[in-house]
């Protein structure tokens, strides 16, 4: 399906839901009627031709054979796919034979979805179709949005088409469908201001990622592969890479055998992704549903190869129970070993903050690798990230223990940056880390840099925060930078300008550090003094106020009563002043106990000058412990806050 086509489908199918559902749901809530009725509707085209041969196969096991439960895999051997429905229905049956009555209606959708296989009814139970279904039979339009579905000017099955004029209907790809998919979710993500990258990865990305992932040792792919991404959304990176890898005008023309697997925590992109693995003959059960943090779904496998685009700068404090008890780490996943300063191995936390766990699904990949004992590629992982992940965390914390591990066992193989507004959801930078525990001879122990910020060309009209893509020269000039693993320096145009990508290759020993705290000395100069120990008769927070009294009243301040008598004319003089008191304030301000403790504090340090006397030292600390030593000898009793306050007084 050529680009034109693809967006007159999305167009027509986006009018559905203008055309049909306003005023029966406000505008966000569309997407809850037209991506699973966008599912159904693919589905059934792909079962139409298939339809007798099922019911029929229906019919021998029911009545030749009295089988009271039907046997699944001759049901799918006649469908010819993972899935198949045994009722009489069609979506175009159900609309050509429908009437006015919305109760007959919803009877035959109802025996129709109840026809469908196990693995199609948990997708539409993920939907909540039927209830759907009958919230618009009760507005009386769901016979409307049938009849759109299965319009001759929609053409959702594989094979080309002419409408009612004549014009060609492209047939629509399993490929096309998972364009279609995403392009719906990104626009009614941005309609209700959600996050569109959290489920949409741009194709262009991906498409690097997977040239990444698999031109290194495209002459050396095994037999059998297996793939992982555990934040799998619609499964369009899954579906990517093995589209990758057995289209036979590629590059890679393995004859391997690929299997996905994946992990979404949406129940609405969850059931996209099932139905795309079914239509696409992938076995559906090897997609789960639910958080990959705070249950190991797949704690028996191990992959060849994972990609991802986990949630980045979101919380996972809902998954700490799971993965913590107090400050013990009680999940493997995310413990490390290292040695500490003594070459002393420790297990330690290899969680970040709470409140950005993207670092968490990388862990995850990393737990999930083959051991080059059991595979001598190893496992290669491609995940995109921002900056937190390289950022984040002093030396000893989660963040920088996860890095480390990775680092000194040698998996980090390449990070590259990424131009600004690549993504929909987020204008900020981002990258894509690539890790293997295969690394050839010629990579083992270093780590290569790769800027490609400035390698991009401006879409025509933005999309969401995305406003700019790779071209197919991008993708080809980063590959062949990250192929060639030699330093490059970026170019300079005319104008004076970098343009280009830039390469730098470090060592690992580059990037580690230990963080050592080094004392010294404090070189405030310091001593008492009539002038310095002064301001110890005033509150530091009402000094203006207490110095403006002193100088007015003198002594007579401390006398009882007298301070509470002239708050009228202290709150009158802050106000000229533009000094706003509160309750607290105010109370402290006239309170006559407390000027007195000040002045007892000043006593306190007029006594010290005597004994000290008022020269003065470069060495704070030393002039510190001669104020507490002099203060012990007089016996003289301060509180800590006091003590503080004194000898701060000396600077």
């Amino acid at each position: 399906m050529n680009h034109a086509s693809h967006n007159s489908l999305v167009a027509f199918i986006w009018k559905i839901a203008d055309d049909c559902l306003r005023d029966v749901y406000v505008r966000g809530k569309y997407r809850d009627v037209i991506l699973p009725m966008v599912v159904l509707r693919r589905l059934d085209t792909l079962l139409e031709p298939t339809k007798e041969a099922v019911l029929e196969e229906v019919c021998y096991q029911k009545e030749d054979l009295g089988e009271l439960e039907l046997d699944d895999h001759p049901l799918k051997a006649a469908s010819g796919y993972v899935f198949y429905n045994t009722s009489p229905w069609t979506l175009k049956k159900l609309h050509s034979t429908a009437t006015n009555n919305q109760q007959i209606l919803l009877a035959n959708i109802e025996d129709y979805l109840d026809g469908f296989s196990d693995n199609v009814k948990e997708i539409v139970g993920r939907f909540k179709l039927f209830d759907q279904m009958r919230h618009m039979a009760d507005k009386q339009v769901l016979l409307d949005v049938i009849e759109n579905f299965v319009s001759p000017r929609i053409n959702l099955t594989p094979h080309d088409k002419e409408d009612p004029e004549g014009n060609k209907l492209p047939g629509l790809s399993n490929l096309g469908m998972g364009y279609v998919f995403e392009e719906l979710i990104r626009k009614f993500n941005e309609e209700n201001n959600e996050e569109a990258g959290e489920h949409f990865t741009p194709r262009e990305v991906i498409h690097l990622m997977t040239h990444l992932m698999f031109d290194p040792i495209k002459d050396q792919l095994p037999p059998l592969m297996t793939i992982y991404d555990p934040a799998c959304g619609s499964g369009g990176m899954l579906t990517e890479a093995q589209n990758y890898i057995k289209d036979p005008e590629g590059l890679i023309q393995a004859d391997s055998d690929v299997y996905l697997f994946g992990k979404e925590i949406n129940d609405e992109t969850y059931a996209i992704c099932k139905s795309d693995m079914m239509i696409k003959g992938n076995n559906p059960e090897n997609i789960r549903v639910g958080s990959t943090l705070s249950t190991d779904e797949f704690s028996a496998n191990r992959f060849d190869f994972m990609l991802s685009n986990p949630p980045y700068g979101k919380s996972w404090n809902s998954e700490v129970k799971y993965i913590k008890d107090g400050k013990d780490v009680i999940d493997s996943r995310f413990q490390v070993e290292l040695a500490n300063y003594w070459s002393e191995v420790e297990t330690v936390d290899a969680t970040p903050r709470s409140s950005d766990g993207q670092l968490l699904f990388l862990m995850e990949m990393v737990n999930k690798m083959k051991s080059t004992g059991t595979s001598p590629l190893g496992s290669r992982i491609a995940s995109v990230h921002n900056g937190s992940s390289l950022f984040t965390g002093d030396a000893g914390s989660g963040e920088s223990n996860i890095r480390r591990y990775i680092i000194e066992n040698d998996m980090l193989d390449t990070i590259i940056q990424l131009p600004n507004n690549l993504f929909y959801n987020t204008g900020i930078t981002t990258y894509i880390w690539l890790l293997t525990n295969a690394k050839p001879e010629a990579r083992k122990g270093r780590v290569q840099l790769i800027d490609a910020n400035l390698l991009y060309r401006k879409l025509r009209k933005n999309l969401g925060d995305k406003n700019c893509e790779f071209a197919p020269e991008h993708i080809g000039a980063i590959t062949d930078a990250y192929l060639n693993f030699a330093p490059i320096e970026r170019e300079i145009d005319v104008n004076n300008d970098p343009q280009g990508i830039a390469v730098q290759v470090f060592d690992n020993e580059d990037f580690g550090y230990y963080k050592v705290t080094i004392e010294r000395p404090d070189r405030r100069r310091a001593g008492f003094s009539a002038e310095r120990i002064a301001p110890l008769r005033f509150d530091k927070s009402l000094r203006e106020p207490m110095e403006w009294l002193w100088a007015e009243h003198g002594d007579k301040v401390y006398e009882p009563g007298f301070l509470k008598s002239e708050l009228k004319g202290i709150t009158a003089w802050c106000e000229e002043q533009g000094i706003t008191l509160n309750a607290k304030q105010r109370t402290k301000l006239t309170d006559t106990s407390y000027w007195l403790k000040l002045r007892d504090l000043l006593d306190a340090a007029t006594k010290l000058t005597t004994q000290i006397g008022t020269a003065e030292t470069d060495d704070f600390n030393a002039f510190r412990e001669t104020v507490n030593k002099t203060l012990k000898a007089q016996r003289l009793k301060l509180t800590a806050s006091d003590n503080g306050a004194m000898v701060i007084s000396g600077v």
